[in-house]
């Protein structure tokens, strides 16, 4: 049986994928800074050959929005090759190559680092996680007005799907990149407010306010969006109704 090694697998996308490979038998251990066995942060190298000693596949879910993804993906290739993974999942998000916001253009780099490593390789992107866009809506509606950047639609996913998702591509052999993972609806952000306030009770009065800057063009032209790739069954009112607001 390959051993498959989760990076960030004790973060919210880690945490459901090592436990559906886990219910599945698969061997699988864990990479995280806070995990006991395996405690390694990828951007300073220390005790990566270790946790890879022995791996078939990787699939890379560590990441951080402040920055050092390139760096840690670096190390982490390397010390892949080192010790002859056969194949590397990497989560990725759509929209990366197509929205100038920082943290998409790293992810893209990263991407493009894991299709040139020499390594068998599949790069899944998904769209935002539901509890993402919860944590906006909470933000946004601690004001007493709700402040909603004007004109933006989301398709919100559930974790467990990509979870799975990335179970089955960590089981299989290398495909390269393969088709996008959205959520059932594609919403604007109107009606992800309605949810989460008739999930909360917090009405607020709301004001909507464009934004300036080509990101925010992206966004507005849905360059985020998955419309035709393969879609999750969860949607935003289940997982508010399951989790809360």
């Amino acid at each position: 049986m390959t051993t498959i090694l989760v990076t960030g697998g004790t973060g919210k996308l880690g945490r459901p994928l090592v436990a559906r490979l886990r219910e599945g038998g698969q061997d699988v251990r864990v990479l995280s800074r806070r995990d006991p066995h395996h405690p390694v942060d990828l951007r300073k190298e220390q005790g990566l050959d270790a946790a890879l000693a022995g791996v078939g596949t990787v699939v890379h879910c560590a990441s951080s929005p402040t920055g050092g993804d390139a760096e840690a993906a670096g190390n982490l290739l390397a010390a892949a090759g080192r010790a002859g993974v056969e194949h590397l999942v990497y989560i990725s998000i759509v929209g990366v190559d197509q929205i100038p916001y920082p943290y998409y253009r790293v992810k893209h780099q990263v991407e493009r680092m894991v299709e040139e490593s020499g390594i068998g390789w599949t790069v899944l992107r998904a769209t935002q996680f539901h509890d993402l866009v919860r944590s906006v809506l909470r933000a946004l509606g601690r004001p007493p007005v709700m402040v909603l950047p004007k004109g933006l639609k989301d398709q919100p996913v559930a974790v467990e799907e990509v979870a799975g998702r990335l179970a089955e591509l960590a089981l299989g052999g290398p495909a390269g990149r393969v088709a996008d993972l959205g959520g059932p609806e594609v919403r604007d952000l109107e009606s992800l407010a309605d949810a989460w306030e008739a999930a909360s009770g917090r009405g607020r009065k709301r004001v909507g306010v464009p934004l300036a800057g080509r990101a925010y063009r992206a966004f507005r032209e849905g360059r985020h969006l998955a419309p035709d790739g393969d879609k999750g069954s969860v949607t935003f009112e289940e997982f508010l109704a399951e989790r809360g607001a």
